[in-house]
């Protein structure tokens, strides 16, 4: 693991970070758990995390779940090569399980493989991440007016009331794992009540691809908490039908993630 690389932490549910793990670590390394810069590990961060999402995941499905989170937000950086046995100490599991999430993060572009090296997390650039706006809004901004249009029943609002709640707290935690894992989780499942799993599941590539480099940046501004409140305000809209209003959001909410996130680079 290179010198400036930063840990990720979050593994089984209640487990911390070893002493021994600990004592190794760069004095100028910066834990990446979601939680702030430099401040020690909450044993109840997985946790929280999983409670916010209903249900409970299995120890790889947490493990992607974290990596794929520290990815996406930034947490872990482009460009910088991870050993699958150097994230697994700080899990505290064997690197088996790290190596096969980490391989499956391969698959969706979000790391490569470096030969006898680990895994070098991949860079986009601004056509990149231009191109990956371009197509969410095409399928996401007309998807969410038609689920409006039609109506969603009162128990599918309320299924996704704690997501919109969870999103919310953890940007108020500064956890920012936990906030793009469950941010994900709203969205899909949103999209989910259109019907269509296989427009689901390509929201769900192009979302996983993308980079919020700067949310860090707007944790510690406190700009995150009201852009986080987009999401019950879009239940609300939902709810009452409003279609006009509802797709109105949703783009400006896609135009955040690109216009303000991903492009003020950590």
């Amino acid at each position: 693991m290179s010198d400036n690389a930063q840990p990720v932490y979050g593994g089984r549910s209640g487990a911390g970070v070893p002493q021994d793990v600990e004592a190794r670590m760069s004095d100028n390394a910066q834990p990446v758990y979601g939680g702030r810069s430099g401040a020690g590990v909450p044993q109840d961060t997985a946790a929280r995390m999983l409670s916010s999402l209903g249900e409970r995941r299995n120890m790889r499905e947490e493990i992607i779940e974290t990596l794929r989170g520290a990815v996406i937000s930034g947490e872990l950086r482009p460009g910088v090569v991870y050993s699958a046995p150097s994230l697994a100490e700080q899990f505290g599991v064997s690197a088996t399980p790290v190596r096969e999430a980490m391989l499956d993060l391969a698959k969706e572009g979000l790391v490569v493989t470096v030969r006898n090296k680990g895994f070098r997390i991949t860079e986009l650039s601004e056509h990149d991440l231009d191109g990956l706006t371009e197509l969410r809004t095409l399928i996401e901004v007309p998807t969410v007016r038609r689920i409006a249009e039609a109506g969603v029943r009162g128990a599918d609002i309320s299924r996704l009331r704690p997501l919109a709640a969870g999103i919310e707290d953890a940007a108020r935690r500064h956890d920012l794992i936990a906030h793009v894992t469950i941010d994900l989780q709203f969205h899909l499942t949103l999209l989910g009540l259109a019907g269509n799993e296989h427009l689901v599941e390509v929201v769900r590539s192009l979302r996983a691809r993308s980079r919020i480099y700067g949310l860090k940046a707007l944790a510690e501004r406190d700009q995150l908490v009201p852009s986080s409140r987009e999401h019950a305000e879009l239940l609300d809209l939902v709810e009452a039908r409003d279609a006009d209003g509802a797709e109105r959001l949703m783009r400006r909410h896609i135009g955040h993630v690109r216009g303000i996130w991903a492009g003020e680079r950590a």
